[in-house]
């Protein structure tokens, strides 16, 4: 089942995964107002994955969600079929241009107290499910296209509680490389952007929410704030222009100059 609205079509469209709430959204409605159509996901909260569909539209593009569980491998073969109908079917293509990894999940725990679920949980989502899914949709993707991989500035620096996430997140950096490679002959580009703390519903709200937690991130934050999901929306979609079809293989760290 798909949430879809068909309005004229785009000469460049994009997916983004968890495209229903936070980075991913913020980075949905950024796109749409660059002039760029986008195929969204969600794991859930279908009604938010509609609003977002019926915003694009507001702006003028077209857009179509798609539900998806980034750490079910097993649903990938399904799901880029899902996207190759749904390309035929509203924009007339056999292909999309831009893929942005967005789609994660947090178990907090320290190393001590960090187990197996916990472990298996984190690398399913944002490892296994970014290299598996990446595979599948490749093939989707138009020639001189761009990927972009969301990590985090904690690969940087330490966080306390953030250690199974901090290294999975590593793990995607040097996949970035890797893609970068592999797929430069296409002319897809491949980078990583990495944020730092945002106000979102990521961590139960923990930042978004949380009087002490902000303080301590202004605290150790160049720019005197904490960021919201906008913040970082505005670097993904920089990243795709054409004025930045050099730029491959590269970490780009959005943090506002945390713990510098």
């Amino acid at each position: 089942m798909s949430i879809s609205a068909v309005t004229t079509s785009s000469t460049q469209i994009a997916l983004i995964t968890g495209g229903n709430r936070g980075i991913g959204r913020a980075t949905a409605l950024e796109l749409a107002r660059r002039g760029i159509d986008v195929i969204l996901t969600y794991r859930s909260h279908a009604e938010e994955a509609e609003a977002v569909v019926a915003s694009i539209i507001d702006l003028g593009r077209t857009s179509v969600a798609l539900p998806l569980d980034v750490g079910a491998t097993g649903s990938f073969a399904q799901f880029a079929s899902a996207v190759a109908e749904a390309l035929r079917g509203t924009w007339g293509r056999e292909s999309f241009d831009f893929l942005i990894n967005n789609a994660g999940t947090q178990r907090p725990g320290s190393f001590a107290d960090a187990t197996e679920d916990d472990f298996d949980s984190l690398v399913n989502v944002a490892f296994k499910g970014v290299f598996f899914l990446t595979q599948k949709l490749v093939p989707l993707m138009a020639d001189n296209g761009a990927i972009v991989n969301i990590s985090s500035g904690m690969t940087r620096f330490y966080v306390p509680q953030r250690v199974v996430y901090s290294a999975v997140k590593g793990a995607v950096e040097v996949l970035t490389r890797y893609l970068a490679q592999e797929l430069g002959p296409r002319g897809i580009r491949v980078n990583t952007i990495a944020p730092g703390s945002v106000a979102t519903d990521f961590s139960g709200g923990l930042l978004r929410d949380n009087e002490q937690v902000q303080k301590a991130v202004v605290s150790v934050t160049a720019m005197g704030r904490f960021a919201e999901p906008d913040d970082i929306s505005g670097a993904v979609a920089t990243l795709l222009e054409n004025g930045n079809r050099w730029v491959t293989g590269q970490r780009i760290e959005v943090s506002g100059g945390v713990h510098l």
